[in-house]
């Protein structure tokens, strides 16, 4: 509100200028009967303090110089007295900062846009941060802008059901989207929104109950999590099998141990289509070991052996190191993309 009160300050300012100038010119011209144009000119150099070529004939004239070089010293002062204080307000300074996140977000690619920054966003966005993955908070907030600003996320003010604020965070050009608010209707808007402008877009959602999930799932959400069911299940199972679900819970945390868990498609330009696992030998090869294949048809074959052959669409879900898995999206790189290497 201080800015936008400091810009309509100054633009009263630069409307008084234009006025002085108005009525110098048809001073000059009644007083002097000289042309419009240099009527104007007098006006001009007179209201700017720039100096005079001439001094003027008669008394009228005089006076208005007066006039005019008074007004002109009050309305630059006054100007000057509002640009140090947009400096000192960071009115200017926030305007590069801005610009500068309008053109890092334009630079992004396959990124991630949290749209909701409360409890739940702030936790994705630190397991995005610990796992290196690009992201944007989408929030309209002042508590999620100053959360955003402590960790130094990008930040877009805006609200997640607005195709535009969804562009501004460069929805088109993401990979997914986490609809994260503590309102379903929200999260339900959300998703609409985000499937209407990006058709293969990923979208994970919050929900609180059932009921909300299966209007999400319409809604176009691939993933549905619902916190408090969620909660309840790892509770359950710290309590029937606490070392398992520690375990799970340390790998699949990107701020764990070195062991991870990773998926990797397989795509029709790795060129890996039809291969078995024993002939890609791809446990002697990168030391990760493929724990469990997700066909196509969007089963699961949880104990694969090394002759389960691999079709194009199948999805690995492999366990390792971060060396070694990276190891292995190097075996299932695009062709091209390992001959430029």
């Amino acid at each position: 509100m201080e800015q936008a009160f400091s810009f309509r300050r100054f633009g009263y300012a630069l409307g008084a200028m234009v006025v002085v100038l108005v009525l110098g010119t048809l001073g000059f011209h009644a007083a002097l009967h000289e042309s419009w144009l240099q009527s104007f000119y007098r006006s001009v150099v007179s209201s700017s303090l720039t100096g005079l070529d001439t001094t003027p004939p008669n008394d009228s004239s005089r006076l208005l110089t007066i006039v005019l070089v008074l007004a002109g010293i009050t309305i630059f002062a006054y100007i000057g007295s509002l640009l140090v204080e947009a400096i000192a307000r960071g009115v200017i300074g926030g305007m590069w900062a801005d610009r500068r996140r309008r053109r890092a977000i334009e630079a992004l690619r396959d990124h991630y846009v949290i749209c909701g920054f409360g409890r739940v966003g702030r936790r994705v966005a630190e397991e995005f941060r610990h796992a290196g993955a690009q992201f944007v908070v989408l929030d309209f907030s002042e508590e999620a802008k100053e959360a955003a600003a402590e960790v130094g996320a990008l930040f877009v003010e805006g609200n997640g059901t607005d195709d535009d604020d969804l562009r501004e965070a460069g929805l088109e050009r993401a990979r997914g989207l986490i609809a994260a608010s503590d309102d379903d209707a929200d999260n339900l808007y959300i998703a609409l929104s985000a499937r209407a402008v990006k058709s293969d877009l990923f979208i994970v959602a919050r929900a609180s109950n059932e009921e909300a999930a299966k209007k999400l799932r319409l809604a176009g959400a691939d993933r549905i999590v619902q916190p408090y069911q969620a909660a309840g299940q790892v509770m359950a199972n710290l309590t029937l099998r606490p070392q398992v679900t520690a375990f799970v819970d340390v790998v699949t945390t990107a701020s764990g141990t070195d062991l991870r868990f990773e998926e990797i498609e397989v795509t029709d330009a790795c060129g890996k289509g039809g291969k078995s696992i024993r002939d890609l030998d791809i446990r002697r090869q990168t030391g990760a070991l493929v724990v469990a294949l997700r066909k196509r048809d969007g089963t699961f074959d949880t104990t694969p052996t090394p002759e389960a052959v691999l079709d194009v669409g199948d999805v690995l879900i492999a366990a390792g190191t971060e060396q070694e898995l990276r190891g292995l999206e190097g075996i299932f790189a695009p062709r091209e993309t390992v001959a430029d290497r």
